[in-house]
């Protein structure tokens, strides 16, 4: 968190930039600093045919990199319907029940961030993509297996916290069992 004397010393499109002074345990002060950037979500659609639906995207001077669905939430909306929405319009797809898996702080002792990352059962194309003028995205379905070998060798694989969250569980037999369950309840 940014402490409530903290000034706002600039403010940018994705980074706001905070700064306080800090009294150390020898009685002198320094300057902290932490960015702020607005909340994310992340989605693993599960199709209803059990695949789980990844996709190839590009942007300008960042090249092509494999992803979930997933964005920015926008001002006054909650993690879950920014997280239907991001769904929609990067995919054409819509769910029928959405959970929260895994809420981490990427960057928690720097960045005041918080990422939101849901699963998304009973999914199905329901309309066009409506992709950012800055976004070339290809769908790419894939089995639980290729998900977890995407995730865990692929260097062109961004999503970190997922990374780690299905290493963890693939350490544990109870805890890989209560993944799978929870994607294919």
């Amino acid at each position: 968190m940014i402490p409530k004397e903290a000034k706002l010393v600039f403010k940018g499109v994705l980074f706001d930039v905070y700064q306080w002074q800090q009294e150390q345990f020898d009685g002198t002060e320094k300057t902290f600093e932490k960015l702020k950037r607005k909340n994310s979500v992340n989605i693993i659609p599960v199709l209803d045919d059990g695949n789980i639906l990844l996709i190839d995207e590009e942007q300008p001077e960042r090249g092509t990199f494999i992803t979930v669905p997933g964005g920015q939430i926008d001002e006054g909306e909650k993690p879950e319907g920014a997280a239907r929405r991001e769904l929609r319009e990067e995919t054409g797809y819509t769910c029928q029940s959405l959970e929260l898996w895994l809420t981490v702080q990427p960057y928690g002792n720097k960045i005041d961030w918080t990422v939101y990352n849901f699963i998304a059962r009973g999914c199905a194309n329901t309309d066009n993509q409506k992709l950012d003028s800055g976004e070339k995205i290809t769908l790419k379905p894939v089995t639980l297996d290729q998900f977890f070998d995407i995730a865990m060798h692929d260097p062109k694989y961004r999503n970190t916290e997922i990374t780690l969250a299905l290493l963890r569980a693939s350490q544990k037999p109870v805890e890989f069992e209560k993944l799978k369950k929870l994607l294919f309840l």
